[in-house]
Order: structure tokens, then C-alpha cells, then sequence
């Protein structure tokens, strides 16, 4: 039987809006932050010493490798079940005296916002940190409305006063130091007068003798989420400073937006997680402070509660089999503590408020990458494979890495440009509900006809081309490689090729090009191949190489190869043969675990 079109409309992806934007390119950004050698500084002793932590209370884990399953099969449950658990949270959180928004972008979570907070007739509210809020450029909406919000975290109230910007995710001012932080509370902070020193009590003290007055006098308080309930409604926070849990209790009215990614299906799950994210953020065994609320209870806690479900680009990630794995992250930044690229460059380098590994495959994702905004933080990255050994939800970033760059060449050779048009009219219109919103002048639209152009060949497309022409032909290879005597004649006396042109500079702005080899190895073969089984008859002896039985499985990731077990720390290896050497109380034998004394997971 014939499909029938029945007529009726198609709904078009939103894409994520706010702060999600590279102003300027990852690569022309980071070259001027790698100037900054304080900031590089800061961010090398703060993520060596955190990523030491880390590896030393995972390592006292001999189940790590199964925690690490169990947190991505429980985020990939999510994912397959969203709609459900989306109306079932919904379900639970206004039958327990709650109300919850949805809001579709930045624009709309935004106005929601400050809808709640004018009909409170209030001009003043409290922040626990959050990644969401920052995402939406919840601060710079609300002043733009005559709201002032004020940060209570100690890093993001640093950020705040010192009027900059987070450069890391789970510590927002990771590239000041005591000096520099310091001299922002001596000039910004109300009370904190020359006499301050850079010493961390004494910092602490003046941040909290000023926070506490805000705490008492705000009724209307702003947080985001670590996770949310379906089963219960349930809403959680971890944090380890209290300002969270004082948010969280002590006004009258609590807001909280969460991403639409951060429910969990049970309370259960719960369990998993609070062992995965403080070892992975912080290097601690737990976090001080856990607290969780559902809805609202008469004389304990707010009196009112909101909770904004946040799509803003999620949808669209979803939508994608390659790529939306990205949305298991639960922000522990462990990605970023390990990732050399992020170490030198910092945070700020990526220009969204996601930096690091998983900014550079989640801010392309929820704004679209064909849509050109983000379009270089997918080559923000070396494809070492740390970031994938140490996420505590195993998001495969190297192997997505790939994927977006796929997308983006074939965006830049045409093959998107419907998909291109679509993102970036998406994107358009977001940011100017935005600029509308807060009273900046508005981009002019541009007709979607003018997305489409007629792309020139650039250098690296023709460089590519004429590559593929020669290396798709033995014959064309071999003439090739018949120039190498007279490459090797030209640059023998200068020790090699030290400066070239163009595109292709690129590479020397690095490294020198050798002399070439007097002959290539596909010539040496022809002459000595026959040889090739009495020579490893020689090397190797009577030694057998194994065979590979059967046929080829299926092409593995980039990550596949990485020995899992790496992320255990360097404790990891000694804390197993202590607890398999320990007699078993239940008489069973310890060395059967689900751990093989080799560190690795069984098959």
C-alpha cells in the first residue's frame, strides 16, 4: 500500500541560543590567551593537582570500571525514554505542590524568569551555581530587566565581581590566583576593605560576611539541578560550600532550571551517581552537601517552587545517533582536567560557557554545526583519547569529535545546505528574540537564499584533491616517488624544509620537514620482499604469531583501543591484589570478581 501525505506541517528543530557562541574562531582565540602565561599558570597547577586527587580515591575503586557501565546505561535509558519520564517528572512535581515551564530556548527560560521574579515585586535575587542559567545568560537578562542576581558560589561570585567570565566548569575562576583574587574583592566587594590578604581563610571570611546579608534579606532564590527524579519529582543538588543548600531553604520563592538530559528514571540511580561525580569532579570521596527537595512542604523550606524544563538545542542533539551521547555529561569536568589542549588554551578559548573536551562537542551540537557559529571547536582537540578514559559515563568524545568535523567539511562542500539553511535561520531568530529582549539592536534577517552560496575551492580542498589523484593510483604513486632523489638533492645541505607557504605553512610553523629518504619504501620492497620470510625466520625464531580467528567484528571507535583500566589511578592495581589477597567472609572466592587481576573487564 502508498504512503498517503496527509498534509500536515513540519516542525522545525530549535537550536540552542545564549551563551553558546564562539565570537571569535577556537583557533585565533586560543593564540591570544596562550599569551597570557599567568592564566596558563593558574590552570596548570589547578587541574594537575585536582586530576592527582582524582586518580587517587578512584583508584581505591576495584568496581570503577562497573560504575562507569552502569551511570552510561542508566543515561542511555534516559535518552530512549525522555518523552515518558519528562511527563512523568512533571506528573510528580505539581502533585507535590510544585509548578513546572517548559521552555523551548534561552528567550522563552528567560522570560519565564522574569515573569516570576517582577510578580514577587523584587529586584534582588540569590543564585546557586548552575550551568543552565549561564547557558541561557540568565545574569545579563535580568539586568538588562533591572534585576540584579547575585552569584553565592565563591568562584562564580569572583567571576561576577571581577566582571569576567567562568573558564571552567566545575571551577569557575580556575585561572585567578589568592593575588588576583585578592585584588577584585579590595575593589568590588562592599566591606572587604585594602587591608584583605590573600590568604584563603581570610578571602573566605570577607565573601562570607557579605553573602550571609544576602542570604537573610533575598526571598527569591534562582538554582539549577544535578539531577531530577521521574519516579519522585525529586530534585538534587551537590555542592561543597553550603551556599547551595542555604538557597535552597532559606527563601520564600525557588526557581530552578534544568536541562530536559538530567533526569534520572529512579531514585535508585541516584546511588550510582553520587559515588561517579564527586570522584570525578572534585577528588573526593562524596561532596559535603547533597540536597534534594520534592515540591514544596508547609513550614519547611520555600513556599513556592518552579522548575523550568530547558530544551534549547537538546532536542536537536537527541536527534542525532552519532552524537547524542554528548548529553549523558554531568558536568564534573573531569574531561577538562586532562585535556592538554584545554590546559594551555583555558577556558575562555571556546567562548561558550561548555569549554574544554565536552564544550567541543556539545555547544556545535545545541546550536547546530552546520550552522557556522561553532563550526571550529570540533578541531578544538588533539584525538588523544584522555578526555574518553576518565568521563565517568564513558561519552565516546574523540569518536564525536570526528563525526562533527564530518559534518562541518561536508556543510563547507555543500552537501548541507538545507540542513545549513535551516540551523542558521534557527539561530538567527533566537538571537534576536534575545537582543529584543534585553534592548540591543537586532542583526538584520537575512533570506535563506543568501545562506546558500557558491563555495570557491580553497587550498586545502585543491591540496586534498590533487593528493587523492596521486595516492588512488600505483602507477601515479610510483611516478611520484620517483622525485625523491631529487628532493633529497635539493634540501640535503639545509638539513630539511624549515619555511613553507600558504596553507601548507602551517605545518612549519611547528616542525622542520626532514631530508626525504634516498628511496621510498615501496621500492626498497620490490627489491627486498622476497626476503621478507627468511628475515622474520631470523628476528623471531621458532616464535608463532597468533592468528586472528574468524571474521573481522565491527570497526571499533576511537576510544575502543584506550586500556580502561588507565583511569583507575595509580593506586588502582595495588588496592586490587590487597582486596583479592583478603580472605572472603562469606567464603567465596575474591579472585573470581568481576575485576581479572589484570586490571581488565572481563569479555
Amino acid at each position: 500500500m502508498s504512503s498517503v501525505n496527509l498534509g500536515m506541517p513540519g516542525t522545525r528543530v530549535a537550536y540552542g541560543s545564549g551563551n553558546l557562541y564562539e565570537e571569535t574562531p577556537f583557533p585565533e582565540h586560543a593564540r591570544s590567551e596562550l599569551e597570557n602565561k599567568q592564566m596558563r599558570a593558574n590552570i596548570g597547577h589547578a587541574t594537575h593537582t585536582i586530576r592527582t586527587k582524582r586518580g587517587r580515591v578512584v583508584g581505591e575503586l576495584p568496581d570503577w570500571q562497573d560504575l562507569r557501565d552502569a551511570g552510561s546505561a542508566i543515561k542511555k535509558e534516559v535518552g530512549a525514554r525522555l518523552p515518558e519520564l519528562l511527563e512523568q517528572f512533571e506528573a510528580n512535581v505539581t502533585a507535590r505542590g510544585g509548578v513546572v515551564h517548559w521552555a523551548r530556548d534561552a528567550a522563552e527560560a528567560n522570560g519565564i524568569i522574569t515573569d516570576l521574579v517582577r510578580a514577587k515585586g523584587v529586584d534582588e535575587v540569590i543564585k546557586v551555581k548552575s550551568m543552565a542559567t549561564q547557558e541561557i545568560g540568565m545574569n545579563e537578562h535580568l539586568e538588562a530587566q533591572g534585576i540584579t542576581a547575585h552569584e553565592t558560589d565563591l568562584a562564580e561570585l569572583i567571576v561576577q565581581l571581577g566582571e569576567d567570565k567562568p573558564s571552567h566548569i566545575l571551577v569557575p575562576a580556575i585561572h585567578k590566583n589568592r593575588d588576583e583574587i585578592r585584588e577584585i574583592f579590595s575593589r568590588r566587594m562592599p566591606g572587604a576593605g585594602a587591608e584583605l590578604t590573600n590568604e584563603p581563610a581570610v578571602l573566605a571570611e570577607a565573601a562570607r560576611s557579605y553573602l550571609r546579608e544576602k542570604f537573610l534579606d533575598t526571598t527569591v532564590a534562582i538554582s539549577g539541578a544535578n539531577f531530577g527524579i521521574a519516579e519522585t519529582g525529586t530534585l538534587t543538588v551537590v555542592e561543597s560550600e553550603g551556599n547551595g543548600r542555604m538557597c535552597l531553604t532559606l527563601p520564600k520563592t525557588l526557581i530552578t532550571v534544568m536541562g530536559i538530559e538530567k533526569l534520572l528514571p529512579r531514585f535508585a540511580d541516584l546511588e550510582v551517581f553520587t559515588q561517579l561525580l564527586p570522584r570525578s569532579s572534585t577528588g573526593e570521596r562524596m561532596n559535603p552537601y547533597t540536597s534534594m527537595w520534592t515540591g514544596v512542604t508547609e513550614d519547611d523550606g520555600p513556599e513556592e517552587f518552579h522548575v523550568i524544563l530547558l530544551d534549547n538545542g537538546r532536542s536537536a542533539v537527541l536527534g542525532d545517533p552519532d552524537g547524542r551521547s554528548a548529553l549523558h555529561c554531568i558536568r564534573c569536568s573531569a574531561c577538562l582536567n586532562v585535556c592538554p589542549v584545554y590546559e594551555h588554551a583555558g577556558g575562555h578559548a571556546y567562548g561558550s560557557t561548555y569549554p574544554g573536551p565536552i564544550g567541543a562537542i556539545l555547544s556545535p551540537q545545541l546550536t547546530g554545526v552546520a550552522a557556522e557559529q561553532n563550526n571550529s571547536l570540533p578541531y578544538a582537540s588533539s584525538l588523544c583519547g584522555r578526555c574518553y578514559e576518565v568521563c565517568p559515563v564513558k561519552i565516546d568524545i574523540p569518536s564525536i569529535l570526528v563525526h562533527l568535523r564530518d559534518e562541518d567539511i561536508r556543510t563547507k562542500h555543500g552537501q548541507r545546505d538545507d540542513q545549513a539553511s535551516a540551523q542558521r535561520a534557527t539561530v538567527l531568530e533566537a538571537r534576536a528574540a534575545e537582543a529584543e529582549a534585553s534592548g540591543a539592536p537586532v542583526e538584520p534577517a537575512e533570506h535563506p537564499a543568501d545562506f546558500k552560496k557558491k563555495r570557491v575551492p580553497s587550498e586545502m580542498d585543491l591540496l586534498m584533491k590533487a593528493a587523492g589523484t596521486v595516492m588512488s593510483s600505483g602507477t601515479r604513486m610510483g611516478l611520484a616517488e620517483r622525485a625523491l632523489p631529487v628532493g633529497r638533492g635539493a634540501l640535503k645541505p639545509f638539513g630539511g624544509l624549515k619555511w613553507l607557504p600558504g596553507m601548507v605553512g602551517g605545518w612549519t610553523q611547528e616542525r622542520d620537514i626532514p631530508v626525504p629518504p634516498s628511496q621510498s619504501f615501496r621500492n626498497w620492497w620490490q627489491k627486498n620482499g622476497a626476503n621478507a620470510e627468511q628475515r622474520v625466520e631470523r628476528d623471531l625464531g621458532q616464535t608463532h604469531l597468533p592468528q586472528a580467528d574468524g571474521a573481522p567484528g565491527p570497526t571499533p571507535s576511537l576510544a575502543a583501543g584506550i586500556e580502561e583500566h588507565a583511569a583507575w589511578g595509580a593506586e588502582a592495581q595495588a588496592v586490587y591484589h590487597l582486596r583479592a589477597q583478603r580472605p572472603d567472609p562469606e567464603g567465596q572466592d575474591t579472585k573470581s570478581s568481576e575485576v581479572n587481576s589484570t586490571g581488565e573487564e572481563p569479555a
